[in-house]
């Protein structure tokens, strides 16, 4: 069998590369090619184009890279025309993936889409697209299925969200982290971001944040967990220039660590995070968290009539409540962060109702094994396949080919 993936963020390559081992657990001949990043060629995925290396957000960012995502169409096109993949997987990531969509549907190659984008908190007209190019949609959260078939979207199931598969296999240097322990004073996480423009919006914030917290408690330590060395590099200029400018406020004991998110995160007391798939690894380790997302006035005014649903945090979502205080804003809300943290540094039960609260959402919410459920799912929809290995005897091991495909939806 073949499949064609495209995944255009760090989180999507993630679930993309589990998803590959998952599909090829069950068809160990399987061959995948498309879009990604570095996780999905470790999974043995050849790629067409590294996307993530294009990860952008807010309008003005696509249409600056709108050649480069006509070329990828075309692309994309004719690798359905001269390679027929069996199946297009598409990860998020929406814009650039509708046109696949549609690119894919065109050429008679079945749709389907894993972790689908969060048309429901702000493209709820967008759903025609969903159902128009695409087979079957594998949704990480448990009330979107509903919602798809609200409006018109049978074919909506819920497999869980793919993060938890890697948090629950993931493997923390226990010795790494006892030694950020070893020191007994408070430590504050610092996550800003996965992408460069997250970095450079949001993290001046959260070092004048981190200054005046020190002022009101100077005891309190700081580790800032980037995602690799390049973000690392950024976030030392970024901060240096930031304290340079507040020369009314004492420095913080501040470091910047690259590739150290799992171990940073459970050695933490609290942390400050912006955005995104992070808060579910801040939920596993029930770490009470602020949430920030700094965006320009422009694109809230342009996003802001189009944001439907009461949170951005995806744990407050599966909560439906704000376990997590989240600041989706145009302005600096450091003084905000301080105000939580302070409060949880100050009130040891303040923080146990906090941690509490994140934990009793872990035991409901955090359930393994997205990628394995997804893999069978597109199996079962394309129906029997051929497989060479005899090993494997889960319910999609097969002797016989590829016999049909159901492209109604």
């Amino acid at each position: 069998m073949k499949f064609f993936i495209s995944a255009g963020e760090p989180s999507g390559d993630l679930h993309a590369a589990n998803l590959v081992l998952a599909l090829r657990e069950r068809v160990p001949d399987a061959e995948f090619t498309g879009f990604g990043g570095p996780r999905m060629v470790e999974a043995g995925a050849t790629l067409k184009y590294p996307l993530v290396n294009l990860a952008v957000m807010w309008f003005l960012s696509v249409f600056q890279n709108i050649a480069t995502f006509l070329r990828l169409i075309v692309l994309a096109d004719r690798c359905f025309r001269d390679e027929k993949p069996d199946a297009v997987v598409l990860v998020d990531y929406p814009g650039l993936h509708w046109w696949i969509a549609r690119r894919a549907k065109a050429r008679g190659v079945p749709v389907f889409y894993f972790v689908p984008p969060q048309l429901w908190a702000w493209a709820g007209w967008r759903v025609r697209k969903m159902r128009r190019f695409v087979d079957l949609v594998l949704c990480g959260l448990p009330f979107e299925p509903k919602w798809y078939a609200d409006r018109g979207v049978p074919h909506a199931e819920f497999v869980g969200h793919p993060y938890f598969d890697e948090l629950h296999g993931r493997e923390v240097d226990e010795a790494f982290t006892a030694s950020l322990t070893a020191d007994a004073r408070p430590l504050l996480a610092i996550l800003p971001g996965s992408r460069t423009l997250e970095l450079k919006r949001n993290l001046p914030i959260l070092a004048r944040a981190a200054a005046k917290l020190t002022a009101r408690r100077p005891d309190v330590r700081f580790k800032v967990a980037c995602l690799h060395e390049k973000h690392r590099e950024l976030a030392e200029a970024i901060v240096a220039e930031t304290l340079a400018e507040l020369d009314d406020l004492p420095s913080p004991d501040l470091e910047i660590l690259a590739a150290r998110t799992p171990e940073v995160v459970r050695a933490a007391d609290v942390a400050w995070s912006v955005s995104g798939s992070v808060s579910l690894e801040l939920m596993m380790e029930a770490l009470p968290t602020v949430v920030l997302y700094k965006v320009r006035p422009i694109d809230l005014f342009i996003a802001r009539p189009f944001i439907k649903a009461r949170y951005i945090t995806l744990v407050n979502l599966l909560a439906d409540a704000e376990l997590m205080p989240e600041y989706l804003t145009t302005r600096d809300v450091s003084d905000d962060l301080v105000r939580h943290a302070d409060s949880w540094l100050g009130d040891p039960e303040a923080r146990a109702r906090a941690v509490a609260a994140l934990a009793a959402l872990r035991a409901t919410a955090a359930r393994p094994g997205a990628a394995g459920r997804a893999a069978d799912r597109i199996l079962a929809r394309l129906g029997p396949v051929k497989t060479t290995d005899a090993s494997y005897r889960g319910p999609h091991a097969r002797t016989t080919t590829l016999e049909s495909v159901d492209d109604q939806g």
